[in-house]
């Protein structure tokens, strides 16, 4: 890594203190005199020479986000700098024109940028092409003439491309120095700075400690001595949870199911991310050193919204996968049991409005595990009222629904759970008969993001314990010295009685594997997937939308994953259903892990077949 530095560092001029220097022979100093007039012929810049920013990784240590050396060509000028502005441009643009010929390329940099830099910051190398190509620069290192260099800077380089984006974010340059005369510690070349995900949350520690570089120049204007006299010190490594494998798989399978979406798949021992996909995404190497005008604006006009997390950024209402948690807060308060049964019609009425099932035929009677594998609505209904709100806002809140989990991230989306006070501010009234009705299926004001109800999911599948959600493990020195540790912790321990722990397993895994279950198309052979599906529309009447959701943990009797898929259907497309298009992102997700070598022939046909009897949900 030294050597590196000595390379880059020694190629570049540098910056100033403001004192007059005498050197001799042997370029020892004497008579340091700091006055007005000397200023003006002997001076000794001091430049801060930017570290290398430390590396984001996955949790095996593989690099997702990393520095490289890059090269830039540039315009050396000859000292002392005296001349008037017709001789600065001239020699300028000979140079430039020479840099088209050789790199065949348009190179356009105004008067005034010459002007200005020359002007305030000459003692520098003015930049003219940046981050050369491979093939530019073996042009280049064929001869330049002396008053064309090569600048030696740090690059941020994200080696996976799309991989992880949004979680990782990008860097962009700091703002340009050249507008103002240079003074001590400037920086010889911009920093990075974090502009987005964990790059901009741990800025500081990715950062480094800057080095110190002397040059000094003669009452003449000629550099006489350059030195360095501080090695700067690598930015600390970011270690996250992440596995890049499964991040990469995760990815691949939710870009091949669907436009939009979200997948999130946690340890369910730890609460760690192990992946936290997002679709579609973006490629942070675009954003590098700084991204092109027609690049941002592609981004920014696509209608899929490539540069929003959707997995953690964005909320939706849950629909019937709200019935877990309803069914928790009803059946460990006590007010129903185990056995307890409610009729499930078609329909069921609430003052003057008419809830409906979404399927047309009633169920008869049916108990907790029954009524969750059909996700029988107006038998939901029925206990919500029984219940009432508060304990249903308990038991959500003390999951982490409708609050931020605390990852290290920005502008994480709270989601929402509508209580008294909530409903005063927005509606200006209290919670009523019919909100509860709503809630008891997910409607209504609930907003919850993936990662909020993937770690759920986590908490119910470790019998209440809840873990911590993690996204960073650690952060360590170069040398893998450990300065700051994020361990597994218990936020929470939410009391859950064996019986209703064991029955809200097997109600889970009957969702998948009974024949009136909702998510077939989420198994997995040899697995037991716990789960559960629910489809929610929201937005305007003419462009309604519908948020498909598949969640849950496994193996059921011994969870190793929490996890939760989300579906964006297209506006106004009533096809949309958790169990027709989440539950087989699930399913297709871990047949891969649990089965990497396995055919996928079989596989294929054997969802074909499930695909056309599966049974689907519409609320």
């Amino acid at each position: 890594m030294k050597s590196v530095f000595l390379h880059l560092l020694l190629a570049i001029p540098l910056v100033l203190t403001g004192q007059e220097v005498t050197i001799d022979n042997t370029g020892s100093v004497e008579n340091p005199k700091p006055t007005w007039e000397t200023q003006r012929q002997a001076r000794t810049y001091t430049l801060a020479i930017p570290a290398p920013r430390g590396q984001i990784t996955d949790r095996n240590g593989r690099p997702l986000a990393q520095s490289r050396l890059s090269y830039n060509l540039a315009i050396n000028f000859p000292t002392p700098l005296d001349w008037q502005d017709a001789k600065i441009l001239s020699f300028a643009r000979q140079q430039i024109t020479l840099a088209k010929g050789l790199l065949k390329r348009d190179i356009q940099i105004s008067d005034q940028s010459i002007l200005t830099h020359y002007k305030n910051r000459g003692v520098l190398p003015l930049d003219i092409v940046e981050d050369l190509l491979p093939t530019e620069l073996s042009i280049i290192q064929g001869g330049l003439p002396q008053e064309l260099i090569l600048r030696q800077t740090y690059v941020r380089f994200y080696p996976n491309g799309t991989l992880a984006s949004h979680i990782i974010g990008y860097t962009g340059r700091e703002a340009p120095l050249s507008s103002r005369p240079i003074e001590n510690n400037d920086l010889i070349f911009p920093e990075s700075e974090g502009r987005e995900g964990l790059e901009q949350i741990f800025d500081a520690e990715l950062r480094g400690q800057p080095g110190i570089l002397h040059i000094t120049y003669d009452k003449t204007g000629n550099k006489t001595s350059e030195r360095i006299a501080k090695q700067p010190v690598p930015g600390y490594n970011v270690i996250t949870t992440l596995d890049d494998t499964l991040q990469r798989t995760c990815e691949q399978v939710l870009a091949e199911n669907s436009k939009r979406g979200g997948l999130v798949v946690l340890d369910a021992p730890t609460g760690e991310i192990l992946a936290m996909a997002s679709h579609p995404g973006f490629n942070p190497n675009d954003f590098v050193p700084i991204i092109k005008p027609a690049v941002f604006e592609a981004y920014s006009k696509d209608p899929s919204d490539p540069l929003v997390p959707r997995a953690f950024r964005s909320a939706y209402p849950p629909g019937s996968t709200f019935k877990t948690f309803v069914g928790f807060a009803a059946l460990e308060t006590g007010k129903i049991k185990p056995a307890t049964e409610f009729n499930c019609p078609p329909a069921f009425s609430v003052g003057d409005h008419t809830f409906k099932n979404w399927k047309k035929t009633g169920a008869g009677s049916l108990n907790f595990r029954e009524a969750l594998t059909q996700s029988c609505n107006t038998w939901f209904y029925q206990v919500a009222l029984k219940i009432g709100a508060p304990p249903i806002i308990e038991y959500a809140t003390r999951l982490g629904l409708g609050r931020r989990t605390g990852i290290p991230v920005k502008a994480e989306a709270p989601g929402n759970i509508p209580t008294d006070e909530y409903m005063l501010r927005v509606h200006r009234r209290k919670i009523k008969n019919g909100d509860v009705a709503n809630m008891a299926i997910g409607q209504g004001d609930i907003l919850i993001s993936p990662i909020q109800m993937a770690q759920a999911m986590g908490v119910i599948s470790q019998g209440g314990r809840f873990h911590q959600t993690r996204l960073v493990k650690q952060i360590q020195t170069i040398d893998n010295r450990v300065v700051a540790a994020y361990p597994d912790r218990i936020r929470e321990e939410i009391p859950v009685t064996p019986e209703v722990d064991a029955l809200l397993r097997k109600a889970l895994v009957a969702v998948t594997e009974d024949g009136q279950g909702t998510a077939h198309r989420a198994q997995v052979k040899g697995i037991h997937v716990a789960g559960k599906t629910g489809t929610a529309q929201w937005g305007p009447t003419d462009k309604q939308r519908t948020a498909a959701w598949f969640t849950g943990f496994l193996p059921a009797e011994n969870p190793q994953y929490a996890f939760a898929a989300l579906y964006e259907g297209e506006p106004n497309d009533n096809s949309v259903h958790g169990g027709s298009h989440a539950a087989p992102i699930i399913g297709k997700l871990f047949k891969k892990i649990y089965a990497p070598q396995k055919a996928s022939g079989e596989d294929t046909k054997k969802e074909e077949e499930e695909k056309s009897s599966a049974v689907d949900e519409s609320n």
